[in-house]
């Protein structure tokens, strides 16, 4: 079980700072959130982030994963990862040629993995989970932090389990607290991102550790 602390939730005048205390606690997996203004209303940040925390969660043996929600994911692969990434999820909704896009970042010899918003059925992974380590399951709307957990999504989590089985990890995103990160591990999920849950609460190290022990890690 892997909690991955999301830095859009972070104090980014402090950026640095509190990456560090979760990778002190533990952490060896910090998500990046990339937003483009298109695919979803707000516009966060670019390869220039990643490149400044490559050596400190590196430093630390832990790995950046960058969830690229935006349009035409295949065309910002290079650009994440020369700037340190270790693993690049697609969202399927985001481009017309999902395979092709999975195949551009494992040409960048990068982890792949691949998203699906609330709305999307969950076979829509099948045809690439030959070419992928990890499926996320958004469970809120993709675009803002801080948002609640969509109660259907366990059902949702549980037909995707169905679906990915053993050939990939089954992450989780949106909603991700101490009420609800264990009722995702039940459903199926391994992997659970966490923003406000972290970096809102006011000792992040402690959050991430609780969080931690709620999923079963």
């Amino acid at each position: 079980m892997t909690v991955a602390p999301s830095i859009l939730s972070a104090d980014f005048a402090r950026l640095g700072e509190q990456v560090g205390e979760v990778l002190d606690a533990g952490a060896r997996l910090i998500h990046v959130d990339v937003m483009d203004g298109h695919f979803v209303p707000p516009i966060t940040m670019g390869p220039i982030v990643v490149g400044a925390l490559r050596e400190q969660v590196h430093g630390a043996g832990a790995m950046l994963e960058v969830h690229l929600m935006v349009e035409r994911p295949e065309r910002h692969v290079d650009a994440f990862a020369d700037a340190g990434a270790d693993r690049i999820l697609a969202q399927v909704e985001a481009t017309p040629n999902l395979r092709y896009a999975v195949d551009a970042i494992r040409r960048r010899d990068v982890a792949a993995g691949v998203v699906v918003n609330p709305g999307t059925p969950v076979e829509a992974v099948a045809e690439v989970l030959d070419e992928v380590e990890l499926v996320l399951c958004m469970t809120v709307n993709p675009g803002w932090g801080g948002q609640p957990f969509i109660p259907q999504s366990l059902d949702k989590l549980r037909r995707l389990k169905a679906v990915v089985g053993e050939k990939a990890a089954i992450e989780v995103d949106g909603g991700v607290d101490l009420e609800t990160i264990a009722p995702c591990a039940q459903a199926g999920a391994s992997v659970f991102v966490a923003g406000t849950a972290v970096f809102g609460a006011d000792d992040p190290a402690r959050a991430f550790r609780e969080l931690t022990a709620a999923a079963g890690g």
